[in-house]
This record gives C-alpha cells, structure tokens and sequence, in this order.
C-alpha cells in the first residue's frame, strides 16, 4: 500500500498554465456590467521608436461606428454594428458593440496619435520614446550650518 501526502502534488498530474498575463487579459475585458459588447481581436507591435495595434473591425463606417480615447496610459477603442434586418435573410455576422482597452507601452507619445481605417482594419499608431527612468537619485546638499564645504 502507497501513503501519500496531501500537500505534495501528484507527479502525474499535468503542469499548471502559465497565468502570468492574466492580470493584462482581465485588464483588457470591458468593465463588467458596462454593455460594452464583444472583444475586438487585436495585433500590437512594438518597434524601434513606433508602436502599432491593429484592429479587425469589418464593415463598420469610421466616421460613425469608431469612438478611440487615451487615458491613464491606455488605449481603448469602442465600436457599434447596427443590425440590418430583413425577411428571409440568414446571418452569422456579429452585431452591436465591441470593446477593446490595451496598456500603452512605457514612454508612448499620447499626443501624437494616427489612426488609418483600411479593408476592414483600423491601425493605431505612436511614436515611443525612451521610457521614464523608474527611479530618480535626489543629492543631499549640506547646509552651510551642518558643517559644510568651507567650515
């Protein structure tokens, strides 16, 4: 007969998934309760000095269906499909709203942002520059009083 303990996993038991991005998916769901809609598929990019996302948002009209704001470093983009219905017709297309907010990489450039809407793809762009140093070494200078240079 084989005693195992509780507390140590049974070696034949498959590894755990990796959940180290699970924070950034859950960041990038639509606020629950908000009505958002459905998550827009993305690509991102990063490359030298320009950061890229490309979103897949077929059929939509960009001067009236895209809503795409910035804030607190992130980028989120807001979409609505309105439904068109007629007798007879069958439909797998998907409609109403679509939602998607991503993290901005450190050091991109808010101000100056480019949005294109091509075939059914809307691409964002930015440049990046250099990310903010994460800490800053302050000097402490002696007062003249607390024996100083020159005393």
């Amino acid at each position: 007969m084989s005693i195992r303990s509780a507390r140590r996993p049974n070696p034949s038991w498959p590894a755990l998934p990796d959940w180290s991005d699970l924070m950034s998916r859950f960041e990038s769901m639509p606020p629950w309760g908000s009505g958002a809609g459905r998550l827009i598929r993305v690509e991102e990019h990063l490359d030298e000095g320009k950061y890229t996302l490309r979103a897949e948002l077929p059929g939509m009209d960009p001067d009236k269906n895209f809503d795409i704001s910035v804030r607190d470093g992130r980028l989120t983009i807001k979409a609505e499909r309105e439904e068109r219905s007629e007798e007879g017709t069958r439909t797998e297309f998907h409609y109403g709203s679509f939602y998607r907010s991503v993290p901005l990489p450190e050091g991109a450039k808010e101000d100056d942002i480019d949005a294109t809407y091509t075939d059914g793809i809307l691409t964002v762009t930015m440049p990046v520059g250099e990310a903010p140093s994460p800490e800053k070494r302050i000097e402490i200078k002696r007062s003249p009083a607390e024996g100083g240079e020159g005393n």
